[in-house]
């Protein structure tokens, strides 16, 4: 069994979306270029309904990124590439990235555990199996990268933009990144004293502060300090003890030091720290039960009887629930420039322990009470060595990285005798339950033992070092005046060690009664020998496990670019990624190999000046090979509850990703993007022993999101500016495997997989220079719900499935001050 399967399971429920485009419901009057200069248009002195001056339709490409490792204009940038500005995040009051993926079609993050979060790029997703794997997904912040997911999605605390690369990109990062990179840009000081704050309040107790203030020290030197403090009560309450569930609690605050030591030679030292202490994910049991907590569910669970969780009460008992997480992290960056290039050092640490533990039944019942927990420990430094400069026939870019991480994990599960007893009644078909019967046995006789209601506690503990050494290399070739092409080369070396040690059950009180019973002869001894071993964790008992790998890769790509005209270009690539291999923390000895990806890509990148117009696309098609993801076995051992296994395929994909900006006149603003994917199994084979090759993975064909962005001018002496954006995701493609890992088709009752929508809409008042404003704004305002999965880990044992269930509308006011 695994003891992070919620968000894993829930991710192979969501098997949502692959690619769309490039920068969405973005008001392009106030984009902003990398170093945080105003816009070059304010906007602020035009008549609303004047025709748009074609200048200004250049601004719509004009945000400078550093997705290949150099300052770019977006539009000149070869790559499938969305940016997300601090514009965007503040029109969708979003607090992490995950709470606005669905408007960045192509990118799929499950955060319903934040501290276990999985991400997903066109498709290609890693099921979240502790700490012997890594994402496909590479993230980055401020060009360090966060391997384990307990410290990759914090909150949003002065973002300047965040760039998601489509497509394999190892030529321009120094670790893992098969699937696609997001890369987290924060805000660095200024030379100008500046400061803000900002309040949200709103339903269901939300109380949301953030303030920075930023300090030059003197002409070389500045500081820039912010701090945010996120905190609701929760959307869902437990209908047995009131407590809420769903609700935020987090802290983060952030000092970035800069010190221009010469002309040549600059100096950023940044901290970050964040704390996390919330309730677990709800879990929402789908069996009809009544208040008697000794009360078994029927057994086998009978989908035609599930309860709709939509409309469900909650009852979770977990003791000791909670999800909490302690980050801390920093990073010095050194940069020179000498005459023929610039050299850019970056050494980092981090170091974050979460904690995790919630209900695993769905019911409040004793006799199947059932609770998991993952605890980890990780401490990692990374070193990078980048130069890079450009002459009038190349611009280069070359690299050399060293990662090294200690991580420690303990996978807990906690069941108590009662449970115990259900076990034996379901799974080995035991006429009575053999605990309570010999207890009612002894209570008859008046002696003073019962061998209910002691606790059962099972655990795997993992350690994990690891080291990776790369070298990167990419260089733009400009061949003519239209026509470069972009060669690039990765080599890693990957050295991983890793343990696991299954320790024995432990249940101290029930162990002291049996010996008592032994003891005073009342049971002959070895009566209860079938519960002095472990039923849920069985494999290695008491014996430590070892594995080494060493694991190689060269990685290439290859782009062609061409500028049709100076508003016009068009690419092609071929791309190789790669993932390296790793383990399963609860399968005892598990290695399993690298993953490998080959994409092929054209596509287009356009500007119309005269009709105010930026039309992007582009195609692809790759293949992925020895992709590793977490499936339900339901061919477990029938002495206990079944586990996730690995589970390896083949996959291929073709795509199309549309994007469309238009500014017809001055104020008013339109963004489309759209994708289509088709995703199947190339070879692959369920746990269950179903052939899947040629099915659908589960990816929707279709995925968009449309924004209006309206500005009025003149209005109490500021602007008044209407935003509305429409999200929409479309169904999951089911496969023979879908309806047992809880992704389709479970029950007549409720839908899963069915297409998804979210329209968000906010109405804001600015004073000139935004000095001070004030917003109405909500999320998800009609209030659509959806069944995102299906929990299925304790049905074959105690005949309680449980469910997943998407949060309810949000609404809120903000107020904002700048100074």
């Amino acid at each position: 069994m695994n003891m992070r399967l919620r968000p894993l399971s829930v991710c192979l429920h969501r098997l949502l979306i692959g690619g769309t485009l490039m920068l969405g419901s973005l008001p392009a009057d106030v984009w902003a270029s990398d170093d945080g200069a105003p816009p070059q248009d304010a906007g602020n002195t035009q008549k609303t309904g004047t025709s748009a001056d074609p200048e200004k339709a250049k601004l719509l490409g004009n945000i400078t990124v550093t997705a290949q490792s150099r300052s770019q204009e977006v539009q000149s940038v070869p790559i499938p590439l969305q940016i997300v500005t601090a514009k965007e995040i503040d029109t969708l009051a979003a607090t992490d990235l995950s709470k606005m993926d669905i408007f960045v079609p192509g990118l799929v993050i499950n955060a319903a555990q934040p501290t276990q979060p999985t991400y997903e790029l066109r498709g290609i997703a890693t099921s979240n199996f502790g700490i012997g794997t890594e994402s496909a997904v590479g993230v980055y912040v401020n060009g360090v990268y966060a391997a384990r997911s307990g410290g990759s999605l914090l909150a949003f605390n002065d973002i300047a933009r965040i760039e998601v690369l489509k497509g394999p990109q190892g030529t321009l990062f120094g670790r893992n990144a098969a699937a696609g990179a997001i890369s987290i840009v924060t805000n660095e000081p200024t030379d100008k004293f500046e400061g803000n704050a900002r309040v949200r309040v709103g339903n269901d107790g939300r109380k949301y502060a953030d303030a920075l203030v930023n300090i030059p020290i003197n002409k070389d030197m500045a500081l820039r300090l912010s701090v945010l403090d996120n905190q609701s009560d929760g959307w869902i309450k437990d209908a047995a003890t009131g407590k809420r569930y769903g609700g935020d609690n987090e802290w983060g605050s952030r000092a970035v030091f800069r010190w221009n030591v010469t002309d040549n030679t600059r100096v950023l030292l940044s901290w970050d720290h964040e704390k996390l202490n919330q309730a677990p994910e709800p879990a929402i049991g789908l069996i009809p039960l009544s208040n008697d907590t000794n009360e078994r569910a029927p057994y086998p669970a009978d989908p035609a009887t599930y309860l709709n969780p939509l409309h469900a009460p909650l009852y979770n008992d977990a003791i000791g629930g909670r999800e909490s997480r302690r980050f801390d992290g920093a990073t010095l960056q050194i940069d020179h420039s000498f005459g023929w290039g610039d050299l850019v050092s970056t050494t980092a640490w981090r170091g974050f322990d979460t904690f995790n533990l919630g209900d695993y039944d769905g019911t409040n019942h004793v006799v199947t009470y059932l609770d998991t927990a993952n605890i980890e420990h990780n401490n990692s430094w990374y070193q990078e060595f980048k130069l890079s400069g450009n002459n009038d026939r190349m611009d280069w870019v070359a690299g050399v990285s060293y990662y090294q991480e200690q991580a420690r994990q303990t996978s807990q599960t906690n069941i108590n005798t009662d449970s115990l007893d259900t076990l034996a009644l379901n799974v080995l078909q035991q006429p009575v339950p053999p605990l309570a019967y010999i207890s009612s046995m002894l209570a008859a006789a008046g002696l003073p033992f019962s061998l209910l209601g002691d606790p059962w506690h099972e655990a795997i503990s993992n350690d994990g070092n690891f080291k990776a050494y790369a070298a990167f290399g990419d260089v733009i070739w400009h061949v003519t005046d239209k026509f470069d092409v972009t060669t690039g080369l990765r080599y890693t070396r990957d050295e991983k060690d890793f343990s696991w040690y299954n320790m024995p059950r432990s249940a101290p009180a029930f162990d002291a009664t049996v010996a008592g019973l032994y003891g005073l002869g009342i049971l002959p001894p070895g009566t209860l020998d079938q519960f002095q071993q472990n039923v849920i964790f069985t494999s290695a008992i008491g014996t430590p496990v070892y594995a080494s790998n060493t694991w190689n890769n060269w990685s290439p790509r290859v782009v062609a670019s061409y500028k049709f005209t100076p508003d016009v270009m068009g690419y092609v690539s071929i791309t190789k990624g790669y993932k390296a291999g790793g383990y399963n923390s609860v399968q005892v000895g598990s290695t399993f190999q690298p993953e490998k990806v080959i994409n092929y890509e054209g596509g287009i990148k356009s500007l119309f000046p005269d009709q105010n117009l930026l039309l992007n696309g582009s195609v692809y098609y790759y293949r992925y090979d020895n992709m590793q993801s977490l499936a339900l076995d339901p061919n477990s051992p029938a002495t206990g509850l079944p586990i996730y296994v690995v589970n390896s395929s083949n996959q291929e994909a073709k795509g199309l990703e549309l994007q469309a900006q238009w500014q017809p006149i001055d104020g008013f603003r339109v963004n489309f993007m759209g994708a289509y994917i088709d995703s199947k199994y190339r070879n692959a084979m369920a746990p269950d022993g179903v052939d899947l090759s040629g099915q659908p993975t589960g990816a929707p064909y279709f995925s968009g999101a449309l924004s209006l962005s309206y500005t009025v001018h003149g209005v109490a002496n500021g602007d008044l500016e209407f935003d509305l954006a429409q999200a929409y995701r479309g169904a999951t493609r089911c496969n023979d495997d879908s309806q047992y890992q809880g992704a389709c088709n479970v029950s007549p009752n409720f839908k899963i997989g069915s297409s998804q929508q979210r329209t968000d809409a906010r109405i804001d008042w600015h004073a000139p220079g935004d000095r001070w404003g004030v917003a109405l704004y909500g999320n998800n305002v009609f209030n659509k719900r959806y069944v995102t999965g299906v929990n299925n880990i304790s049905t074959s044992v105690f005949g309680t499935p449980f469910a997943s269930i998407s949060p309810p509308r949000m609404w809120g006011l903000e107020l904002r001050a700048k100074f």
